[in-house]
């Protein structure tokens, strides 16, 4: 059986050590699906939304960007990287939201924290932007599509 690698001999939280790993190009990808109700959708003409509080998918995309940033500040173990690039886009495609979320840097430890970050916040952008419109919004997944550039690669893919 594996082992948690946030936890000390003793059990007690600890960041992982990556003094000692070689820095190499890593990336990450991952999905948020924001479930929009008839509601919703009945007020978007394309991909260009727009409500009261100004342009759903292009403000959602600059949250989740930002957020990317500062995944070190939300969650307790995770290390402060400096990204190389970040990018989110954002389709509708009939009732779902669908956004992508591809992180990358040149470090010693992976991104995949910061990619599901940005995709969050992402669909909690869209989320609080839209429930004027109706609270039958549903945040309906968040994954890890892919990742590369660590001590294993992985891919839905």
């Amino acid at each position: 059986m594996k082992d948690f690698t946030h936890l000390d001999a003793q059990g007690n939280p600890a960041m992982v050590d990556v003094g000692a790993k070689t820095v190499t190009h890593r990336t990450a990808r991952a999905q948020s699906i924001v479930r929009l109700p008839d509601a919703v959708t009945a007020q978007f003409a394309h991909d260009d939304i727009q409500t009261k509080k100004g342009p759903v998918f292009q403000t959602a995309i600059i949250a989740g960007t930002m957020a990317t940033k500062r995944t070190d500040e939300l969650i307790p173990l995770c290390h402060s990287l400096g990204l190389d690039g970040c990018r989110i886009t954002i389709e509708l495609v009939g009732h779902d939201a669908i956004i992508n979320c591809s992180v990358s840097t040149e470090g010693k430890t992976g991104v995949e924290m910061e990619a599901l970050v940005g995709a969050s916040v992402a669909a909690l952008t869209i989320y609080d932007m839209c429930k004027a419109l109706s609270h039958d919004i549903v945040i309906a997944e968040t994954k890890l599509m892919a990742k590369a550039g660590g001590k294993r690669d992985f891919s839905r893919e």
